[in-house]
């Protein structure tokens, strides 16, 4: 259920940015243009169920071993994406 987007060629990494945005967006049900790269997630009311849900997914389409606390330590998209792209080798799954 991968969605691509012109949002990702502009911005390289392991987690395009537009997959995450999109992804966030079906957890938040709201359209991914409504969500602003910048602001807290929390505030659009992103809880803990879906940050569980949004590690696994990571896990499955990226190969990348997350905890939940992730969100609340990059808690915006564009922090979330700018952590992702830096993570070692060694926190994915896959070789």
């Amino acid at each position: 259920m991968t969605a691509s987007t012109t949002r990702d060629a502009a911005r390289p990494g392991l987690v395009p940015h537009g997959w995450l945005l999109d992804r966030i967006a079906l957890y938040l049900k709201r359209p991914a243009e409504s969500i602003d790269p910048t602001v807290p997630l929390a505030e659009y009311g992103l809880d803990s169920v879906c940050a569980l849900s949004l590690c696994g997914d990571l896990e499955d389409e990226f190969g990348l071993e997350v905890e939940p606390i992730l969100l609340w330590d990059h808690p915006t998209v564009e922090s979330l994406t700018a952590h992702l792209a830096e993570l070692p080798d060694a926190l994915r799954g896959r070789s």
